[in-house]
């Protein structure tokens, strides 16, 4: 049943409508902090690696990810930022296709994938092209030049969602390799690795999932093509036989070749202990839960701020879960809300952003959280100096 409440540690007075953002803090993850610092870390010291099984932890919690998103077990792998993992999929997408030189993307993708794009474009330095068309355009950009298309399912900003099947069916059919971002999309909206065909797919854990900031990223690779994947961040823990301190580098026979640096242990206990929340929810009651509560909020605010623009899509069906308004004041007018405990985010130039999260979420917060955006905003409260300067973080 949802929401569950009780499972997460939020202030009182708080309606928090960032879950997109940063998910909440789920009760346990206070005492799987403290058991992994002072019994494993503090008694067993390195011992733990093996005690505690910390070495097995990134499967684990790999595992774990991969039934919310449609995937089989040992299929992800985590660790590492998204930042690392959309590097990785990207150049090991490349090297699967060595004969095209085009990556396609869209220019309402997260800045980051596209930096990391150009970034490794820029290192190889062999002609390739990075294309951001419009997200409505891409399926018409889909060429047999292009080599990989590389897209988030929702739009951070939006929430609008990318059709993963018919892209994915489009790109194989070019000849293309498919790699999705799932950022806004695990824990937030069915999603079905298995079903879509795509040969790649990363994420990160600390929204919808309730990792925690700075949580580790996840990788999916299907698993036909593991053994094709070279990876072009070699890294220790990638490598088949860690401990055997070979000089050359031999990829694991699995997933686990897309690991690289030393596990964050302690964040992927927190991320784990997070997991627990999910025990006996089904995706597809959840999702019913989001749009149900999404539907309510725009039928709320639009009926009490006729001020607010909706700039995400009408239809449930294309919107993941948070809703978007356009607002000329709205970074001020999201500050205004925050100090008043209706907690969202805003996203340049003009957007004001609120996640839905059933785990945590109910109708009664939906209708009080839009009782002081009415307030705030038909009431000019926004228009305070305290909240037209911007922090470092918006």
């Amino acid at each position: 049943m949802l929401p569950r409440k009780d499972l997460f540690d939020i202030p009182e007075g708080v309606i928090y409508l960032d879950g997109n953002s940063l998910g909440a803090m789920p009760k346990a993850a206070q005492a799987r902090a403290s058991q992994v610092i002072t019994q494993e870390w503090g008694k067993e010291l390195i011992k733990a690696w093996n005690t505690a099984d910390w070495m097995a932890l990134p499967q684990k919690v790999g595992d774990r990810i991969a039934g919310l998103i449609g995937a089989p077990a040992g299929s992800v792998a985590t660790g590492d930022t998204l930042s690392i993992k959309v590097y990785q999929a990207v150049a090991a997408a490349l090297r699967m296709r060595p004969d095209r030189r085009v990556i396609l993307s869209d220019n309402g993708n997260f800045p980051t994938d596209l930096y990391m794009a150009q970034g490794l474009i820029d290192t190889i330095d062999k002609g390739y092209e990075l294309r951001a068309p419009a997200p409505e355009d891409v399926l018409a950009a889909i060429s047999d030049d292009v080599a990989v298309v590389m897209l988030t399912q929702v739009d951070y900003r939006t929430g609008r969602m990318h059709d993963m099947q018919a892209i994915t069916k489009a790109a194989q059919a070019a000849g293309a390799v498919m790699i999705w971002d799932l950022a806004h999309s695990a824990g937030a909206v069915p999603v079905d690795m298995t079903g879509s065909n795509a040969e790649f797919a990363v994420g990160c854990t600390y929204k919808y999932l309730n990792g925690g900031p700075g949580s580790p990223a996840f990788i999916y690779a299907r698993p036909d093509i593991v053994n094709q994947i070279e990876p072009a961040l070699a890294g220790w823990l990638g490598h088949d036989a860690p401990f055997a301190m070979e000089l050359g580098y031999r990829p694991a026979m699995s997933t686990e070749r897309l690991r690289v640096g030393t596990p964050p242990i302690v964040q992927l206990s927190l991320l784990d202990a997070a997991l627990d929340a999910w025990e006996g929810v089904g995706m597809a009651e959840l999702r019913a839960a989001s749009i149900e509560l999404s539907e309510l909020f725009i039928a709320e605010v639009e009926r009490r701020c006729p001020q607010l623009q909706l700039a995400s899509p009408r239809d449930p069906e294309t919107r993941g879960s948070q809703v978007s308004f356009a607002f000329e004041h709205g970074y001020a007018a999201m500050q205004a809300l925050i100090d008043r405990g209706v907690i969202g985010d805003f996203r340049a130039p003009d957007i004001m952003r609120f996640g839905f999260t059933p785990l945590y979420l109910d109708k009664d917060d939906i209708i009080a959280a839009a009782e002081v955006i009415a307030d705030v905003i038909g009431n000019d409260l926004w228009d305070d100096p305290k909240y037209q300067t911007k922090s470092r973080v918006t």
